[in-house]
């Protein structure tokens, strides 16, 4: 059976939901927030990794910074491929699973963004995740990665949500939390224009420690944990957890 994160239909028929509107919109705060954080300055090599329709990469890109961009989903990278072209913009496209996308040495900062890690139910493929990031990062580089924090999700936790959506129809979200809040379930029911469709999501959730540990394990020298990307302590205010490791 195929597992959730390798269901085109699921990326495809969710995208409106994930990139709406207002995420395009935040994408320049967001790319603000990462480059003061990581202080860098283009024409750094950048890999977006799990970069979906491009929101970051696009953006890298617009600032004069050479993007290498990998997505496992074909049809994210022809639509991100196509808004590169019709904005005249250089970035490298690479279809390929997050588990396998290596490339020795080759940037000085690495991005994993928007809770792009943590799908897989065995822990040592993350780790592989978090080994391939540091392997790709040159001496000296950064990774930034983005995600919803055990601690930040335990604090305004709701079971469901039941919401309209931009296009008319209505999506309903499911969670429950198992293996002693390392892991989340979810049931996501979307009803539009009288058809409805079902998809079960999972994924692990990382507290701040649990993720910073991952990361030293996998070769980082050190590792600072913010509450979002424009480096807000992570403390009982955070929205996100943001860690930033040193290579």
């Amino acid at each position: 059976m195929r597992v959730w994160h390798e269901d085109d239909d699921f990326w495809r028929t969710m995208a409106p939901y994930l990139f709406a509107k207002r995420r395009w919109e935040d994408a320049p705060t967001e790319i603000d927030g990462l480059l003061q954080l990581a202080d860098i300055s283009p024409p750094s090599g950048v890999l977006d990794l799990c970069c979906g329709l491009g929101r970051h990469a696009l953006e890298l890109a617009r600032r004069g910074f050479r993007v290498t961009a990998v997505d496992r989903n074909a049809e994210y990278l022809a639509q991100a491929r196509t808004q590169a072209e019709k904005e005249g913009l250089e970035v490298e496209f690479v279809q390929e699973d997050m588990r396998r996308f290596r490339r020795s040495s080759a940037f000085h900062l690495a991005l994993n963004l928007y809770t792009s890690f943590g799908y897989f139910e065995d822990p040592q493929e993350d780790r592989q995740v978090a080994q391939n990031l540091y392997a790709s990062l040159k001496p000296g580089g950064n990774l930034v990665m983005e995600m919803m924090g055990r601690e930040v999700l335990t604090r305004i936790f709701r079971d469901r949500d039941w919401q309209p959506t931009d296009d008319g129809g209505f999506l309903l979200e499911e969670r429950q939390p198992s293996s002693d809040w390392t892991w989340m379930n979810n049931r996501w029911i979307l009803v539009k224009k009288g058809e409805v469709k079902e998809f079960n999501i999972s994924h692990r959730i990382y507290g701040g420690a649990d993720l910073a540990r991952v990361l030293l394990e996998s070769g980082f020298q050190k590792v600072m944990l913010f509450g979002d990307l424009q480096g807000s302590p992570y403390d009982h205010k955070a929205k996100r957890l943001t860690a930033l490791a040193f290579k």
